[in-house]
């Protein structure tokens, strides 16, 4: 099994302690950093070369080729800046939220930043590292009890406002339900009997309807317009 080389990024020492002790072989915890800042000023850090007979400093680790993200930012207001920055620093890792609780509205931040992952710290050791195997393989993982949070206050009035579904058929309204867990196309074909290929068809025809230019503003617009599996559905799959 491939090894991925991992940041952790959280205000609590001993959390990030245990983290690097609970992950398996294969994920490699090479840096840590209490916030975003910290991994920020330790990229602008002078490295040994820029410095005649400098030491290594944990720059060195930071600058390895890190494949997965795990975070934490304990103030709201600095979510999207946060996720922007560490887009920025490393564009070809996974990003997972790994947070203490539920939050509607940094859900909806979540989807919107595109990040990879939004996971809470009191799952079992198993679930979690089981969701991190997930995300390395392409999935998008958001727990189906946090899309249940958000749409139940969308359909509330706290976020956005139900509507019409558009004529979408059955099987687009399907597909759009297994958008807001997060799924891959590979699993959604699998979950409804069919070919990844009508899949990616279906997913161009409902796109199209609800005015959306790819899977991530599609589940954000099924949440909103509060497309729960109680919905009923226009048309045919």
């Amino acid at each position: 099994m491939a090894a991925h080389d991992v940041l952790v990024i959280d205000p609590s020492t001993l959390f990030r302690q245990g983290l690097r002790q609970l992950l398996p072989e294969d994920f490699r915890v090479v840096a840590e950093a209490r916030d975003v800042e910290a991994v920020r000023a330790e990229l602008a850090a002078p490295t040994p070369n820029d410095t005649p007979g400098g030491k290594p400093t944990a720059r060195d680790a930071v600058t390895r080729e890190i494949s997965l993200v795990l975070f934490d930012v304990t103030d709201a207001a600095e979510f999207r800046t946060s996720v922007s920055q560490l887009h920025a620093a490393f564009p070809e890792a996974r990003l997972v939220y790994l947070t203490n609780g539920f939050d509607a509205s940094r859900l909806r931040m979540a989807l919107e930043a595109g990040i990879d992952g939004y996971l809470t710290k009191d799952r079992s050791s198993n679930a979690l590292i089981q969701s991190l195997h997930l995300v390395m393989l392409g999935e998008k993982v958001f727990p189906s009890d946090l899309a249940l949070l958000l749409t139940q206050q969308s359909q509330a009035g706290t976020v956005g406002t139900t509507g019409p579904h558009k004529g979408l058929s059955m099987r687009e309204t399907q597909i759009l339900r297994a958008l807001v867990k997060g799924e891959s196309n590979k699993v959604i074909a699998n979950g409804l009997h069919i070919t990844e290929a009508t899949v990616k068809v279906h997913l161009k025809s409902l796109l199209r309807k609800i005015n959306c230019n790819n899977r991530t503003q599609a589940a954000i617009w099924a949440l909103n317009n509060g497309l729960t599996e109680a919905t009923p559905t226009a048309g045919a799959a």
